[in-house]
């Protein structure tokens, strides 16, 4: 027996990532109704992340007037990241590390909860999913829980009824389990995007290719996006 859905509206944000997929699957399986939300920073990849956000989209049945796609390429002119800055090259991956990589776009994911937040008030949703991950998001400080509890104060003292809650179902998960998550939800791996370099085949070689690769391998699964090089992570 299923539970039943809630007719709540739930805003998702959607990078177009492996875990912003699970993220929507996830919300999908509470939600009756969403509302996709997705943020073009200047990032090397944007044109693949935003087809990856709409396909994602159109599997899950949202809308055009629920899906918000908003720029914020201040980001980009801010720079300081190899996501953004065309100046620092995406590194290859090192093996686990305590040092918060050159990836990581400074506050990036205050500016995109605050983008949410805003349109949540404004279209009445009080849940909002994201996909940080912990374990596996390289060290990135707006990845972490205690992160997400002080927002979520932020959130309640700085809005309107002091209803909204960002939720972050993945936040504990390996990538093996988000990847096991994936086939358990059924959710469409082929229309996910990874890759910090290359928006026509993933380069198989930085942090995020890496951690991809690897969480299928423990999967024992083979993921279905094509690679430039596919190497074996352990």
């Amino acid at each position: 027996m299923t539970n039943k859905k809630s007719n709540e509206l739930a805003v998702v944000l959607v990078s177009g990532g492996m875990d912003s997929l699970v993220t929507a699957a996830i919300a999908n399986e509470s939600h009756q109704d969403l509302a996709f939300l997705h943020l073009n920073y200047g990032q090397r990849t944007e044109e693949k992340e935003l087809e990856c956000f709409h396909k994602i989209a159109d599997f899950y049945n949202v809308p055009e007037e629920r899906r918000k796609v908003i720029d914020v390429s201040f980001l980009k002119q801010i720079g300081g990241s190899s996501l953004t800055d065309e100046k620092i090259a995406v590194k290859k991956y090192q093996g686990e590390s305590d040092e918060i990589p050159d990836s990581y776009v400074p506050f990036r994911n205050t500016h995109i909860v605050a983008m949410a937040v805003s349109w949540a008030e404004v279209i009445g949703a009080i849940k909002i999913f994201i996909g940080a991950v912990e374990e596996d998001s390289s060290g990135y400080p707006d990845c972490r829980p205690s992160y997400y509890k002080a927002l979520n104060n932020l959130i309640k003292e700085g809005t309107k009824d002091g209803l909204i809650e960002v939720i972050t179902p993945v936040i504990a998960m390996k990538k093996s389990e988000i990847v096991k998550k994936a086939v358990e939800l059924k959710a469409p791996i082929e229309a996910s995007w990874s890759c910090y370099e290359r928006g026509d085949e993933a380069c198989g070689v930085c942090d995020s290719c890496a951690l991809r690769l690897r969480g299928f391998a423990r999967a024992g699964l083979v993921d279905p996006i094509p690679y430039k090089e596919r190497p074996s992570y352990n």
